[in-house]
């Protein structure tokens, strides 16, 4: 199938290589010219496991290509997938202004008959907005669907080559035979596609994203009591999740949810909320339990050091918002780093794939490392932010020997209390006294 896919960010790459990967001639279009020149030479702008070969295949295949011509795509295209960026706004509403210059831009370059799929995350209502949008640019024939993704970040390869449901939000019986025909190759194991109204498949995506992060907020809330009342937040979470009826996914204690999608979803949804009058206590509360969290976490390394880091030297051992990705957006790393500067504190900080990243959010703030040990040397403590694998077995006595303290603040519970007690460490971590 011809398909084009406008905006190169995460989602957009991802989605037109696994596209390309299922044999469909993809355009991906942008209009950053120097993002589309690295594109073209193989230069990716995002870490994501197995995209980057994915991508020179089906280039060198001539079934992917990058342009910045967007006329072009639309005419060549049947589908055309809006995946532009949807920023929040300061009223934590999704910002829809590149949204809707894609759609006008696809209604004046059309051609014949158009399927245009909403890919990025956006507000119920959104498609009906951009059906306007397009019909004072043309008369020919189209169809609006939604199609939210839920791409895992360090996984959305395999998210989108395997999915465990692609919804289709479609009002037209066309559209949806042709979405279906699109996603046939990748449901070949009997996994669904869940048709649905335009509207519900809006509303699934930030339904989906925001029942998650409740469940992290309230595994950290559970986790919190068991720090006063002296039970372990671990057990506890086994014995949760023994139970069929709650799985085992999110549920683990932490430093809260970030990334580009759990804060920027819950917000929006808020906002829809607020909007049309529904008072949602459980999301307003998931909100800022994530928020406390991360004070919760800062507030156990300014009492270790009664209230006083100035001077402090803290080894960081990840900065993304999680392991498999070089995404910082929203990352606990961010809070937490910036209250111990703040205070007088100094940072040495490693990341596998971060570092650019780190670069510009704290420019020359913090000291970079070239690897995990180095960034502990004669540092006063450890803090672990971000639960990389080779963070998870390193070589204790050399980071004992590196700092000036064996302290260890880990933020991800990587590590057995009692033996990082019996290593002499002094060790705090999250959901245990």
């Amino acid at each position: 199938m011809k398909v084009c896919v406008i905006g190169t960010g995460y989602v957009g790459l991802v989605v037109g290589t696994c596209l390309a990967e299922m044999g469909n001639d993809v355009i991906c279009v942008d209009n950053n010219e120097k993002k589309l020149e690295d594109l073209k030479n193989g230069i990716i702008p995002i870490y994501e496991p197995g995209l980057e070969e994915l991508i020179t295949t089906n280039v060198s295949e001539k079934r992917l290509t990058f342009s910045s011509d967007l006329k072009q795509a639309v005419e060549k295209s049947l589908i055309c997938f809006i995946a532009v960026g949807t920023p929040q706004g300061e009223d934590g509403s999704a910002d829809l202004q590149y949204v809707c210059q894609v759609a006008e831009s696809i209604g004046r370059y059309m051609n014949d008959y158009k399927v245009i799929v909403d890919k990025s995350t956006v507000p119920v209502g959104t498609a009906d907005r951009v059906t306007e949008i397009i019909k004072k640019q043309t008369t020919h024939s189209f169809d609006v669907v939604s199609n939210p993704e839920f791409l895992k970040q360090g996984a959305a390869v395999d998210d989108f080559l395997k999915p465990d449901r692609v919804v289709i939000g479609s009002n037209s019986p066309k559209a949806t035979t042709i979405m279906q025909e699109l996603y046939a190759p990748f449901l070949r194991t009997g996994n669904p596609v869940i048709t649905m109204d335009v509207k519900s498949a809006e509303m699934t995506k930030y339904a989906a994203n925001s029942f998650l992060a409740v469940k992290i907020s309230y595994a950290n809330e559970i986790a919190n009591i068991c720090e006063k009342v002296g039970a372990d937040a671990e057990m506890v979470r086994i014995g949760m999740c023994a139970d069929k009826r709650i799985g085992t996914k999110f549920l683990f204690p932490g430093l809260g949810y970030g990334g580009s999608c759990f804060p920027k979803d819950v917000k929006a949804l808020l906002k829809t909320a607020k909007d049309n009058g529904c008072d949602v206590q459980m999301l307003e509360a998931a909100d800022n339990i994530n928020k406390l969290q991360r004070k919760h976490f800062i507030n156990k390394i300014l009492t270790h050091y009664n209230n006083n880091v100035n001077g402090k030297i803290f080894a960081v051992w990840g900065l993304a918002f999680k392991p498999k990705t070089d995404d910082m957006r929203e990352a606990p790393a961010i809070t937490i780093i910036n209250a111990l500067l703040e205070k007088g504190a100094k940072v040495q900080a490693y990341d596998p794939k971060a570092m650019d990243m780190a670069k510009f959010h704290f420019v020359d703030k913090i000291t970079y490392a070239n690897n995990s040990y180095e960034a502990t040397k004669n540092a006063d403590a450890l803090l672990l932010l971000t639960e990389w694998n080779e963070f998870r077995r390193p070589d204790f006595e050399k980071i004992k020997n590196n700092l000036k303290e064996p302290v260890i603040f880990d933020g991800r519970n990587q590590y057995n209390k009692d033996r990082m007690v019996e290593k002499g460490f002094t060790y705090y971590c999250v959901g245990k006294a």
